[in-house]
């Protein structure tokens, strides 16, 4: 009877796998197979829980990794920390005083303060992006070594 329980539960996680496809629940689905197997072959129902929990948590361990490597492997970074280190061309004078400038990075012009207060980039200089700080872009030179 309990045989059932870890068929219904294989083909739960399996589902909620396939929804997902998040690599969350095919763990415990390879657990379930294994428990359903051991039910079948008469195991008493710890020791049907004591696989399960095994082979399942084995299988996320030794497995996860693997799987995270080769699956979704085009995924591309699209966050904004992506940018720090890229160089960007400047559209609007940088003056941290005025509290003015731009710079254009990957065809997006985004509003930009310098690294140093002191420092001032007129426009057409390239600078290298250091850090985010909300939604501006801090910058320096970009000759200099972070």
């Amino acid at each position: 009877m309990a045989a059932i329980y870890w068929l219904i539960a294989f083909v739960v996680l399996v589902g909620i796998e396939i929804m997902t496809t998040a690599l969350t629940t095919i763990w415990f689905a390879g657990g379930a197979v294994i428990a359903f197997v051991a039910a079948l072959l008469g195991a008493a129902v710890a020791v049907q829980l004591l696989v399960f929990v095994v082979i399942s948590f084995l299988l996320l361990f030794l497995t996860r990794p693997l799987a995270i490597k080769y699956v979704n492997t085009s995924t591309v970074k699209t966050n904004a920390e992506s940018l720090i280190g890229k160089d960007a061309g400047v559209t609007a004078e940088i003056d941290n005083t005025k509290e003015t400038g731009a710079v254009m990075v990957q065809g997006q012009e985004w509003t930009a303060r310098a690294e140093k207060d002191s420092e001032v980039y007129p426009e057409g200089t390239r600078v290298r992006i250091r850090a985010i700080q909300g939604v501006k872009l801090i910058v320096s030179d970009e000759k200099e070594e972070a």
